[in-house]
C-alpha cells in the first residue's frame, strides 16, 4: 500500500469528521500496489450516515486538500449493499483502512 502512515491518519480523521464514527474507508486501485508508482488515490466510502451524502463528500474532500494539499483523490460512496460492479471490485480488491473500534482505528482488509 503506498500511503504514509500520516496520510492514512488523515483520511481516518477526515472520514469520521465528514461522514461519523462507523464509517469505513478502502483503498483500492494502483495505489494498492506497492510495485507500481504514482496514480491516485482511489477511496471506497461506506458512510455512517447515508444523509446528505453529496454535502458530506465535499467536507471530506476539502478536509483533504487542506491536509495533504492539491493531490488527485477520487471517493466512490456506496451503501453496504451496494450493487454496482466497481463498488464490488473495491470491495474486493481494496485494503480497508478505516474500521472504527471504541478504543483505536484498526486498519486490515476488508
Amino acid at each position: 500500500m503506498r500511503l504514509t502512515t500520516d496520510q492514512v491518519e488523515t483520511i481516518h480523521e477526515a472520514a469520521e469528521n465528514a461522514f461519523g464514527r462507523g464509517t469505513r474507508v478502502a483503498l483500492f486501485g494502483s495505489r494498492v500496489d506497492d510495485k507500481k508508482r504514482g496514480g491516485d488515490i482511489d477511496l471506497l466510502i461506506t458512510p455512517a450516515a447515508g444523509d446528505d451524502t453529496l454535502r458530506r463528500k465535499i467536507r471530506f474532500l476539502v478536509l483533504l486538500e487542506r491536509r495533504l494539499g492539491e493531490r488527485r483523490i477520487d471517493v466512490l460512496i456506496a451503501q453496504p449493499d451496494d450493487p454496482r460492479d466497481i463498488v464490488r471490485i473495491a470491495r474486493e480488491t481494496g485494503v480497508l483502512l478505516c474500521a472504527w473500534k471504541p478504543s483505536a482505528w484498526r486498519c486490515s482488509r476488508p
